[in-house]
């Protein structure tokens, strides 16, 4: 059988591609721009890509079309599957109902969190022995890959994103999962979701379709996940918080969160030093142990396997030390996980200077939903650059404004490095956020670095 995916370079669906291509099916794929590292892992795996969307991609016709939910109605390739009646699906379903179907799926859903609670899930689930599955949407660097198919076990990142074009339900609730993380809930995706509670629709449809012999590890101290809870709950429910009142809990014993301590029930179960930070990870760890532990992991082995796991890359990842000065890539795409990330960086790096460029590329952050929050949500940083373009309809030096002159607002990414270049010096962290390339600015700023000291 020959499936052809259309937005083949994403995390998510080439994630899909490559678990197609172990499960023995011909694949070929398609993408506006085929770009590493996504490119570079399809292609190794002798998946034919296509730049583009050019019609010819459908010769010899493929027997089935799985369209990423990036594409619509007009598009080339779409217009062509529609008009030759070439069976088509979306990826979730895919999933779904062809690789998800009989396994123990372990769904982690929530507005920030995602990816790195999947990672931490799968990575206990593997110290455990269970050897699990995953597609997640990003790469974990204990496993270097984004998506792999595992035995009876599988971790999926469960995206509240609609599904496709001819699907505006969630991604999740293909997924039917056993048990489910509901990590936070926040308002975002502004392109689709005219408020909250359209959101909390969304994610009550999950919570109905799992069994009541599943469990729903949930976040105690959120109230719009309490919210949806009223709306009604038939699974084994958890709650899970940072020193609070819930089943589950976890205490920051040093001030950074790289030490840790796990309550269940009020009694202590464990400790753990490990190489995260922050108030966000002591609560993604928290949430993966719990559902660790209910997968069938002991508590001992689940809170010992946190000391080895290596983070995700493109999550506050170090790419580059050069000279006493650290470059860390972080992939942002709303303000509160801006504010928990620098907060963070700032409790474990102390009174060194972080030096922060944010690309605000998101369609929610474009719009200017959240501009009110991404000045206090960079205050952490010493100084600040914004890129910004003429896609963004709201004043960059107004939202900016509770930084009081730290942050300087360009156009062009070679400016913002030559000031940055100019502004940097040993004992510095610098930090770029963005969720997407930024024009390779991490990368440039590390070679750039290490080629001035060559001098």
């Amino acid at each position: 059988m020959h499936i052809h995916i259309l937005g083949a370079c994403g995390t998510f669906m080439g994630g899909l591609a490559l678990l197609a291509k172990r499960a023995g099916y011909t694949v070929t794929g398609a993408d506006q721009h085929t770009y590493p590292p996504m490119s570079t892992q399809l292609e190794a795996a002798g998946i034919r890509l296509f730049e583009g969307y050019d019609t010819d991609q459908l010769e010899p016709r493929p027997d089935l079309v799985i369209v990423g939910n990036a594409l619509s109605r007009g598009n080339p390739t779409v217009e062509a599957v529609l008009n030759q009646g070439i069976p088509f699906t979306s990826g979730p379903r895919w999933l779904g109902e062809n690789y998800l179907r009989g396994k123990r799926t372990i769904a982690v859903a929530g507005t920030h969190g995602k990816t790195s609670t999947s990672s931490l899930v799968a990575w206990l689930l593997e110290a455990g022995g269970l050897k699990p599955g995953f597609l997640i949407g990003g790469v974990p660097l204990n496993f270097n890959m984004s998506a792999r198919s595992g035995t009876d076990y599988y971790v999926v990142e469960a995206d509240e994103y609609d599904t496709a074009f001819f699907d505006k339900r969630a991604k999740f609730v293909h997924y039917r999962p056993w048990i489910s993380i509901l990590n936070n809930l926040e308002y975002d995706h502004a392109d689709i979701f005219p408020d909250v509670s359209a959101i909390q629709t969304q994610f009550h449809h999950l919570v109905r379709t799992i069994a009541g012999n599943g469990v729903i590890i949930s976040n105690g101290k959120d109230a719009e996940l309490e919210a949806v809870l009223d709306m009604g709950c038939w699974s084994q429910l958890q709650r899970f918080s940072l020193d609070g009142e819930t089943e589950w809990q976890v205490r920051m014993l040093k001030n950074d969160g790289s030490e840790l301590e796990f309550f269940r029930q009020g009694e202590s179960i464990g400790t753990a030093e490990w190489s995260m930070s922050g108030r966000h990870n002591a609560m993604n760890a928290c949430a993966a142990v719990a559902a660790a532990v209910a997968a069938g992991v002991e508590a001992d082995v689940a809170i010992g396997a946190l000391s080895s796991f290596k983070g995700v890359k493109r999550r506050l990842e170090l790419i580059t030390e050069a000279h006493g000065v650290y470059v860390y890539d972080d992939f942002a795409h709303h303000p509160t996980a801006i504010r928990l990330t620098l907060e963070g960086l700032r409790r474990k790096v102390g009174n060194d200077r972080i030096l922060v460029a944010l690309e605000p590329r998101s369609n929610t952050m474009r719009a200017g939903v959240h501009a009110d929050e991404l000045g206090p949500a960079l205050l952490p940083g010493d100084h600040v650059w914004l890129k910004t373009h003429a896609g963004i309809d709201w004043d960059p030096q107004v939202a900016l404004a509770p930084l009081e002159g730290r942050c300087r607002v360009v156009t062009r990414s070679e400016d913002m490095l030559d000031q940055m270049l100019e502004k940097v010096r040993p004992g510095d962290h610098v930090v770029f956020m963005s969720n997407g390339g930024f024009d390779a600015c991490p990368a440039r700023f590390g070679h750039a670095l290490e080629q001035r000291e060559a001098r």
